[in-house]
């Protein structure tokens, strides 16, 4: 277990992310940051032009398009360069630049959708004929006019756009506050060795065979965010606001509403996910007493969740994690696994050093112009293994959609994004259980699809009552306190732990702080809904249905360019039901059945 962590100039290149790649220096990003700053200002030319015809439709779509792409990848290189080193103030000053001049862009364009709808449905249609350029923008202004009920005028969608800036400092002061400033009291393992806490090695400590360090990690780190709590409440609480204030100034029923909306989600599909979840909680409960029994104690607590349960802990080398994902992913091709072998062997996709200040978790970002790069700290665990196939999913999405897409198409929503990387997991896991039938392995790999699916399965589910429970006090007009927050975090924790665990309720309840994904509006639900279609996927695929692969891959690369609840139809899952969500607490029933029997 780390002692200590070496500070970022310490690390090795190749641990390090391909900056270089996006800018040679921070001063050509500051050269690009100035020559963007200069070229908005060029925008205001289109305003009140678009209805003249196709081509001034065209002209405009295009200026947009390219000066969005440069603010795209203006706005990654910082917000990457603070993420691995989030006490780099020139870094975190880099941010707020880029997101304001992407401020300035969104309110500059935020008069474009009021003049396209003002044009009419038909006559754009016809354009799209007309005019070649436009041809592609089919789906785009089909979208358009089945959102036109809630785009605003120009004046109130320019406020709409400016207002964003602030509401990201909101999300900034979250990270910055929880990755730099918040200090953590050492853990105490049984030989009385410190071993310090910090988000780049919470999950390191949370999964040692010591007790003793589990415990007092856990709780140190609980406490820190208890030592801020009225702080952080204070900081959700405006995000939560930012959500009804969007709802309602676009005229929502409610902020679950506008969250799904745009990307056409029935509201059905998060309460299918919510009442399937509270249905299957007793397959919880099993869990936690087949850990109980395997793990040799009395009670259970929060801590123990993580606890290995198999007597070795497989080391496996990043280059060595590589290769097993390539091998669990060869059903999709070699095209496909080359590009993954590649980008991490060669062209440093993935920042995987362990540095002090390295902000907490994983993730893959980039932009439409650069590599789809990933941050993790890789601590050569099955763990480790895990996190790098599921980034390299959403970055091998990337990939496929910006590789197949125009820019206009390029993203794709938070529903889809989970699948893909879910998908991965899925497919290595079956390729390591097939070839490595030592018990012990076949243990440990359980215990690291456990931990995933309690992330996913258990914890999400849980954030999502969370959410919904605390947007609709705030619509309702009632005050989020952090001691209510904490109430209610503790009271639905309890729920899904039942008489198996110890509840600690104080630090239980902080749990609602430690994940910044809940200021993405109505995100966590999708994790749960995401690793459904992933099993479902990659059981279509590995009962050899026929162009299951190549379905799959075509769901890769379409990008935005279809809704995503059809595009998952045509990859051969339907969401719109409950059925996938079943499936994949049967597979958790499986594995607990598995460990079960195996730690008898």
């Amino acid at each position: 277990m780390a002692k200590t962590l070496p500070p970022r100039s310490d690390v090795r290149k190749e641990e390090t992310w391909n900056a270089e790649s996006v800018f040679a220096s921070p001063a050509a990003w500051e050269a690009e940051r100035q020559a963007i700053e200069g070229a908005l200002p060029g925008l205001s030319q289109y305003p009140g032009t678009l209805g003249s015809g196709p081509t001034a439709l065209a002209n405009w779509l295009e200026a947009a398009s390219a000066l969005g792409r440069r603010l795209e990848t203006l706005y990654f290189y910082a917000a990457m360069s603070q993420a691995v080193e989030t006490s780099n103030m020139k870094a975190t000053a880099m941010v707020g630049q880029a997101g304001s001049l992407y401020s300035r862009y969104a309110a500059a364009a935020a008069f474009a959708q009021p003049e396209m709808l003002a044009i009419g449905e038909a006559t754009l249609m016809r354009w799209t004929q007309d005019e070649p350029r436009l041809t592609v923008y089919t789906h785009y202004i089909r979208n358009l006019f089945r959102q036109q009920a809630h785009v605003r005028s120009g004046e109130v969608e320019e406020v709409l756009a400016l207002a964003s800036d602030p509401f990201q400092a909101v999300s900034n002061t979250e990270q910055v506050l929880t990755s730099a400033d918040l200090k953590f009291t050492p853990a105490t393992g049984q030989d009385s060795e410190s071993v310090e806490v910090a988000q780049g090695t919470i999950d390191t400590i949370l999964h040692s065979a010591d007790r003793d360090a589990r415990r007092s990690g856990w709780e140190n780190y609980a406490d820190g965010y208890l030592s801020m709590k009225n702080t952080l409440a204070s900081n959700y609480s405006a995000i939560v606001k930012r959500d009804v204030f969007y709802a309602r100034s676009r005229r929502y029923e409610s902020s679950l509403e506008a969250a799904l909306f745009p990307t056409n989600i029935p509201v059905e599909v998060f309460h299918n996910l919510v009442n399937t979840y509270k249905k299957h909680i007793p397959t919880w409960h099993k869990y936690w007493a087949v850990r109980r029994r395997a793990l040799g104690v009395e009670t259970l607590n929060p801590y123990d969740i993580w606890a290995p349960i198999s007597k070795t802990e497989p080391h496996i080398p990043f280059e060595q994690s590589v290769e097993w994902i390539c091998a669990g992913m060869q059903p999709l091709g070699d095209d496909y696994v080359g590009v993954l072998r590649k980008g991490c062997l060669e062209d440093r996709w993935v920042d995987r050093a362990v540095n002090q200040g390295k902000t907490q978790g994983a993730f893959s970002f980039g932009s439409y112009d650069t590599s789809p790069f990933i941050l993790m700290s890789h601590d050569e665990s099955l763990a480790a293994l895990s996190t790098l196939a599921h980034e390299l999913g959403h970055s091998m999405h990337s990939y496929l959609t910006r590789k197949n897409q125009p820019y206009v198409y390029s993203d794709y929503s938070m529903f889809v994004a989970e699948v893909a990387s879910n998908f991965n997991q899925a497919m290595v896991r079956d390729y390591l259980f097939r070839t490595n039938t030592d018990p012990q392995f076949q243990i440990a790999l359980i215990e690291e699809a456990m931990d995933n699916i309690h992330r996913y399965f258990f914890i999400m589910p849980t954030l999502a009552r969370f959410e919904l429970e605390a947007h609709q006090r705030a619509e309702q007009g009632q005050a989020l306190t952090a001691d209510d927050l904490n109430e209610l975090m503790a009271d639905l924790f309890s729920e899904g732990y039942g008489s198996e665990m110890q509840v600690d309720r104080d630090r239980v309840g902080i749990t609602w702080a430690q994940f910044g994904h809940l200021y993405a509006n109505f995100y966590v639900f999708q994790y749960a809904t995401g690793i459904s279609a992933a099993h479902a996927l990659s059981r279509r695929i590995l009962d050899g249905t026929p162009h299951a692969a190549a379905d799959y891959l075509s769901f890769l690369s379409a990008g935005s360019s279809l809704y995503p609840v059809d595009a998952l139809k045509g990859a051969g899952v339907d969401m719109s039901t409950p059925d996938a969500v079943e499936t994949t607490f049967g597979i958790l029933a499986e594995y607990v059945d598995r460990l079960d029997q195996l730690t008898r």
